[in-house]
């Protein structure tokens, strides 16, 4: 028959009861065990105290680490988690230098497991992963482009659809503006646009998706009536390709933040929802550190546009090389008295340059930007109205 094993939990109760039997010295219970006198007294110790219980193996990490996190730095970041609870530790710990030494502040792995061991850390799903896909625009200074979309609609607490069009620089990440809209309209956009212009100046390009008031791809060029008003500006308009939101990411990227800070859940009308949307600009351009700028905030890296808003615009006159047509009502050019070139309803009453590039084509500019061509021979043959080409094939 094999020895039965004991494990050491029970030699310890074995050599309490042998000891409280008191028929045996503690040299001797400690010589049959193999124990020391000072393990021995130990053990008689935790027992008198707390009981069998206390005879469990226990921790023997120290009490208190001389590294460990200070209490008021932990109380300083679950405060900030608090006021800021859609940001993560890299963005909490910039904010921890405000109030503490540099020696002071944890690093973000710290921060992140106080925030986790607080209940305060959402763990995300994981994505697949996916070959990134970088911006078609990437300018090295301020006010070179600027980026401009309505962010998706969502409704307010009165059951009507809110639109907040946004505008932000593209180098510095600048918020200029998140206006709440009832409708996606012309109207709108350019009053907001014009006060931003008013206040910042203007860029050298917009950058936009195709969406109305924008650009539409069943336009020339795309451009709408308001990307003509940027031409007029002397902005370039630039559109992202179409079904290709990601090529202007760091744009959607701050709209993923407004939503979560503006929309989940909306206020009760469009005048609420308007102040949530300017604490929200507030917030981003001044307080929360922003990685792509090495944990800067907007604000402390953008600059002024030296550019004027022109309150008037200036008339433009075309060289003597182009010949100068007016844009009729139905958006088309006459051409020699009888035939008609398509170009855009939106320049309706505007005057276009027209350059002859031999063998009967014709290229059609407005102002300074090249809008398209068209083949003087094919409207002969056919007798008939003809829109803009795009590219010669």
């Amino acid at each position: 028959m094999p020895w039965k094993e004991t494990t050491t939990m029970e030699q310890k109760i074995e050599f309490i009861c042998e000891w409280r039997t008191g028929k045996y010295t503690v040299t001797e219970l400690c010589k049959s065990f193999g124990i020391s006198r000072p393990t021995a007294y130990k053990l008689i110790g935790r027992f008198e105290k707390q009981g069998f219980e206390a005879l469990r193996e226990q921790s023997r990490a120290p009490g208190k680490h001389p590294n460990a996190t200070g209490q008021n730095i932990i109380e300083g970041i679950l405060d900030l988690k608090k006021k800021h609870r859609h940001w993560g530790a890299k963005k909490i710990r910039e904010l921890l230098f405000k109030d503490f030494t540099r020696q002071e502040v944890p690093s973000v792995v710290t921060v992140h497991k106080i925030l986790k061991n607080n209940g305060l850390v959402c763990p995300q799903k994981r994505m697949r992963r996916v070959r990134p896909v970088y911006p078609i625009f990437d300018p090295k200074q301020c006010n070179e482009v600027w980026s401009a979309d309505y962010k998706g609609k969502f409704l307010m607490g009165n059951k009507i659809y809110c639109h907040p069009l946004t505008i932000a620089d593209s180098r510095s990440r600048f918020l200029f503006t998140a206006k709440g809209h009832y409708h996606e309209d012309l109207k709108s956009a350019k009053a907001e646009f014009t006060r931003v212009f008013r206040t910042f100046g203007v860029p050298e390009q917009i950058h936009t998706d195709n969406g109305s008031p924008f650009g539409s791809v069943r336009t020339i060029q795309r451009f709408t009536q308001l990307s003509y008003w940027f031409i007029e500006l002397g902005i370039t308009p630039v559109f992202s390709d179409p079904a290709h939101p990601e090529q202007n990411g760091r744009h959607e990227r701050m709209h993923r933040d407004l939503k979560a800070a503006c929309a989940k859940p909306s206020a009760y009308d469009l005048k609420a929802q308007q102040r949530r949307l300017n604490h929200f600009v507030k917030e981003y351009n001044n307080i929360r550190p922003h990685e792509a700028l090495n944990m800067k905030t907007p604000a402390d890296t953008h600059d002024f546009s030296t550019r004027p808003f022109l309150e008037r615009i200036p008339d433009f006159h075309y060289d003597a090389k182009y010949k100068v047509l007016k844009v009729t009502q139905n958006g088309s050019i006459r051409w020699k008295s009888y035939y008609w070139v398509y170009v855009t309803a939106s320049l309706m009453g505007k005057y276009v340059g027209i350059q002859e590039m031999g063998n009967g084509i014709w290229r059609v500019f407005y102002r300074n930007v090249f809008l398209g061509f068209f083949d003087e021979k094919y409207l002969r043959n056919k007798e008939q109205a003809t829109r803009l080409e795009i590219n010669l094939v």
